[in-house]
C-alpha cells in the first residue's frame, strides 16, 4: 500500500512502533527527518501525531481516506447563549440572516464526503511571497504546493464533526483575539497550529474560499462574540471575504494572506 493511501482509520488502528515506521517511511521519501511522534486523545481514542522537519520547515502527517467534511446544520442545536449573543449582533446591524443557524448557512461549506491522499501539511501558515496567482509557482520550485480547501478542512478538524475543531461550543464572554486561555491557542489533534487567530487569513488553492480568519474584520467590526469567534469554524468559508481577498484591492494586502504548504506522498 502506497503511504498516500493512508486512511484515517488505519492510522487510528496502529501501535506507537507502527506509527513510527510509517513516520520514518514518510520523511525519507520527501527528504526530511523524523523530530516527533506522540500519542494524545482525540474524539475519545488515542491518534498518533508526526512531525517531520523539511528545510527547515515542520510538517505534520495528515491521514487520508474517506473523511467527512462540512458542517451538519440539520442536526445542530445552538445554546441559549449561542442564540442570545447572534440576536443581539443583529441588533447591532450585523449577521446574515434572522437567526444564527441561517447566518451558518451562508458562511459554512455543506456536509459531504470526499476521498483525500494522506500528506504532510506545515505546521504552521506562512505569509505569501507572491500574488495567489502566483504562489502555485513559487511553491512548486520548493516541491510544495498549495492545500485544496478540503485537505485545509479535513487537517483542521481532524475527523470532529463539530462546529469548531475542539467542540461545539466557544467562550462567549471574551472574543478570540488577545485571548491567551481559550481553545484555540491549542494545537489541534494533528499538531498543526490551526484557527487560532482571527487576523490570519488561510488562502488554499480554491479560489472560493479563504480559511481560518477574517483579516480581524469581526474584531474591528465589533460584530459581537460569537459572530467574532466564528470565523475560526472548521468549515468557515466566507464567500464575502472572498470577493475582497481575490479583488482588486486584496492583491495589494497578498502578503497579510497565509497559505499552509503541502508535501504530496
Amino acid at each position: 500500500m502506497s503511504l498516500a493511501d493512508l486512511t484515517l482509520d488505519q492510522w487510528r488502528s496502529f501501535d506507537l512502533p507502527a506509527a513510527r515506521r510509517v513516520a520514518q517511511e514518510a520523511a525519507e521519501l520527501v527528504g526530511g527527518r523524523v523530530t516527533a511522534v506522540e500519542t494524545v486523545e482525540h474524539l475519545g481514542a488515542p491518534l498518533h501525531r508526526v512531525q517531520v522537519e523539511r528545510g527547515a520547515q515542520e510538517f505534520a502527517l495528515i491521514p487520508g481516506g474517506a473523511v467527512a467534511l462540512g458542517f451538519d446544520l440539520d442536526s445542530w442545536r445552538p445554546t441559549p447563549e449561542q442564540t442570545a449573543d447572534y440576536a443581539e449582533s443583529l441588533e447591532q446591524g450585523f449577521g446574515f440572516g434572522p437567526d444564527l443557524r441561517s447566518h451558518l448557512a451562508q458562511m459554512l461549506s455543506p456536509r459531504r464526503s470526499v476521498t483525500l491522499a494522506t500528506v504532510l501539511m506545515a505546521v504552521e501558515g506562512e505569509n505569501l511571497s507572491e500574488s495567489p496567482a502566483d504562489m502555485p509557482a513559487v511553491l512548486a520550485a520548493r516541491g510544495l504546493r498549495m492545500p485544496s480547501s478540503d485537505e485545509w478542512e479535513h487537517a483542521c478538524g481532524a475527523g470532529a464533526t463539530t462546529l469548531f475543531r475542539w467542540g461545539d461550543e466557544c467562550p462567549l464572554d471574551r472574543i478570540p483575539y488577545g485571548d491567551s486561555s481559550g481553545p484555540q491557542n491549542q494545537l489541534n489533534a494533528f499538531g498543526l497550529r490551526i484557527a487560532y487567530d482571527t487576523y490570519s487569513t488561510e488562502l488554499t488553492s480554491d479560489v472560493t474560499s479563504v480559511h481560518g480568519g477574517d483579516g480581524g474584520e469581526s474584531v474591528c467590526g465589533g460584530y459581537g462574540r460569537m459572530l467574532s469567534w466564528l470565523p475560526l469554524a472548521t468549515a468557515n468559508r466566507n464567500p464575502y471575504l472572498v470577493e475582497f481577498v481575490y479583488g482588486p484591492d486584496g492583491a495589494d494586502l497578498c502578503e497579510d494572506f497565509t497559505t499552509r504548504p503541502v508535501l504530496t506522498l
